[in-house]
């Protein structure tokens, strides 16, 4: 485990970078293999505008990377932060604690708030309004939202007082796992409930994608899906009755232009509609 850390302290952007691009094709090709649902669509073209902001998050968090290693550096030095306030613990118990509790505050408090907060679900819209989900989708997020993202990964590290290898370790895990839950892949269904009982699975995020509340405001998680089934977010829907997108946006052409991506935050606001509203 203290060689894993090291890792991580000292993980070259070359590494990083790798991470993603072997994940993006490892995922592509599996989808190509064991699809879950045959979509009729020219892969690459669905997947330029995606990759784009793929590249966008990219830049904005190597650009803000000085501000997660200056943060790391202080709770270390001055022992702050809810996992540095614990009794002393074995060095595997402190890692684990250090990534479960930065999935929280970084990915599913962030999205919890997204959806919540009218402004934030408009730029977050971005990303639900792929409806063709796939591993390109991973990353499909506004810029503004790639701020977003960080700012509450920056809340995370100063409150859980996570030193840089940690920080590190849970961004290379999160990456992979995003990559693996947006994937068009199909596998055994009970082999997917068991995952999704610790981790978030492939099936349990493709219910957030659904079109329809309350399933698109449920299933909050990146990596742990505890904090849904702790917290009342967590809801299960048949996979073969998932329609992807957002009922209020459904034109696809549309939501398929990457300049009309790029101006989606800045339209007005409609929350998609609730299942009893259809009725």
């Amino acid at each position: 485990m203290e060689t894993l850390i090291n890792y991580f302290e000292n993980i070259p952007s070359l590494h990083r970078s790798l991470i993603l691009i072997c994940g993006i094709t490892f995922f592509w090709l599996l989808e190509g293999a064991i699809p879950l649902f045959n979509f009729n669509y020219k892969k690459w073209e669905h997947a330029l505008p995606n990759l784009f902001f793929t590249g966008t998050t990219v830049i904005i968090n190597f650009a803000l990377a000085f501000l997660l290693l200056n943060t790391a550096d202080w709770v270390t030095a001055n022992d702050f932060g809810l996992i540095n306030w614990l009794p002393e613990m074995p060095l595997w118990l402190y890692v684990l604690l250090g990534v479960l509790f930065l999935d929280f505050f970084g990915a599913y408090l962030a999205h919890l708030v997204e959806h919540k907060v009218k402004p934030l679900w408009m730029v977050h819209l971005v990303h639900h309004t792929d409806h063709k989900v796939d591993t390109t989708t991973a990353n499909r997020h506004h810029p503004i939202e790639s701020v977003i993202r960080f700012v509450f990964t920056l809340l995370g590290v100063f409150l859980v007082g996570t030193p840089i290898g940690i920080i590190m370790l849970y961004q290379s895990l999160s990456l992979i796992a995003t990559q693996f839950t947006h994937a068009n892949i199909k596998m055994s269904s009970k082999i997917d409930k068991l995952i999704s009982y610790v981790l978030v699975s492939p099936d349990m995020h493709k219910v957030h994608h659904h079109n329809l509340l309350p399933y698109t405001d449920s299933n909050y998680g990146n990596i742990f899906s505890i904090w849904d089934r702790l917290l009342g977010t967590y809801k299960e829907l048949d996979r073969d009755k998932i329609v992807y997108g957002v009922d209020t946006f459904p034109d696809e052409v549309t939501n398929s232009s990457l300049k009309e991506l790029l101006k989606q935050p800045f339209q007005g606001y409609r929350k998609p509609t609730n299942l009893e509203e259809l009725n």
